[in-house]
C-alpha cells in the first residue's frame, strides 16, 4: 500500500494543493487525507472518482494498477489525431522513436517561437 499513498501525495503536490483544500474539494477531514497518503486507508469508488477529477490522473494510476495518468477519450480526437495513431501503430520501434523525436522536436521548436515571440 506504501506505493499507492505516494501517488495521492505526488499528484497533489504537482498541484500545489494542501491536504487541507483537498479535504475540502472532496468532503473528508484532513485527516482522511493523511490516512490515504500513509495507506491507512483506501478511498471509496465515489471518493476515488473526485480525487482523479481534482488531480488529473485516472483513478487506475492513483491506485498504481497502471502507468498510465491519463487516458485519451477516443471520442474526443479529431480525424488528424485518429489518422496519426493509426500510422504510428503501423511503425516499428526504431521508427516509432523517431517519429516521437521529430515530433517532440516540432513541439520544441513552437514553444521557442511563441516564447521569443512573448519577448
Amino acid at each position: 500500500m506504501q506505493e499507492f499513498n505516494n501517488r495521492i501525495r505526488e499528484l497533489r503536490e504537482e498541484k500545489h494543493i494542501t491536504q487541507v483544500r483537498l479535504s475540502t474539494e472532496l468532503g473528508v477531514a484532513q485527516e482522511t487525507i493523511s490516512a490515504y497518503e500513509q495507506g491507512r486507508h483506501l478511498p471509496s469508488v465515489t471518493t476515488l472518482i473526485k480525487l482523479s477529477n481534482i488531480l488529473g490522473a485516472s483513478m487506475d494510476y492513483i491506485m498504481m494498477q497502471s502507468d498510465i495518468r491519463n487516458y485519451i477519450n477516443s471520442e474526443s480526437l479529431n480525424n488528424n489525431e485518429i489518422r496519426l495513431i493509426n500510422y504510428f501503430k503501423k511503425l516499428n520501434i526504431s521508427c516509432k522513436e523517431k517519429a516521437l523525436s521529430y515530433i517532440e522536436g516540432l513541439s520544441d521548436g513552437i514553444a521557442s517561437d511563441r516564447r521569443a515571440q512573448d519577448k
